[in-house]
């Protein structure tokens, strides 16, 4: 189950546009101001967190980005922490391989509930056979690609034209295919966030 609140405030929340929406406001003049989101954001007084409250904001920030229950991020630091090697690069890489997350990442969807959506309707698949979990793992070496009678769709003909993903991905334009080329090291993934805060949080 995907979060569903509203995204714009939220991005401003967390100071990280989670669409083209929030990116556009956050960006623009009105949107720059230093206040809190809301009626009110203008006169409420932000007090220095607590090492708890800068290690939940955190955990926040990064659930937000991946745009996930609080239940799947837990069972996802289980899944890491049980794991050999570092936990914060095994969480990451557990979220970067989400199908949600390989298809916003490659740039076939302008964010990742775009991406949720694409997925949950059947628009994609995995090594040329359909897939409509967004949650689903992709593994190395995986194709993920847009279905052929898909591809024609506006919003696919939009992303390719402007795509570029990151050193992990490797896109092709001409079928509207991706391949997952390594686990990503924690400095190739775009994502905003101090992952060990978030270990710490859950660690408690």
């Amino acid at each position: 189950m995907n979060y569903t609140g509203p995204k714009v405030r939220n991005s401003r929340k967390i100071g990280v546009p989670m669409t083209a929406k929030a990116g556009k406001i956050m960006s623009s003049d009105k949107a720059g101001r230093k206040s809190p989101p809301g009626q009110h954001g203008s006169t409420k007084r932000r007090g220095k967190l607590s090492v708890y409250g800068t290690q939940l904001f955190e955990k926040q920030k990064l659930r937000l980005q991946y745009n996930i229950h609080e239940r799947q991020m837990t069972n996802y630091f289980k899944k890491a922490s049980h794991l050999t090697g570092n936990t914060g690069d095994i969480l990451l890489q557990m979220l970067e391989t989400r199908l949600d997350a390989v298809v916003f990442r490659s740039g076939l969807a302008r964010s990742m509930s775009a991406a949720r959506q694409y997925v949950n309707h059947g628009h994609f698949l995995v090594n040329g056979k359909p897939v409509n979990i967004p949650s689903y793992q992709v593994k190395v070496n995986d194709i993920v690609s847009v279905r052929e009678k898909s591809r024609k769709m506006e919003a696919f003909q939009e992303a390719i034209r402007t795509a570029a993903p990151p050193v992990y991905l490797n896109l092709s334009k001409a079928d509207f295919s991706v391949k997952f080329l390594h686990l990503p090291a924690r400095e190739e993934v775009p994502v905003v966030c101090e992952i060990p805060l978030v270990i710490e949080f859950y660690s408690r």
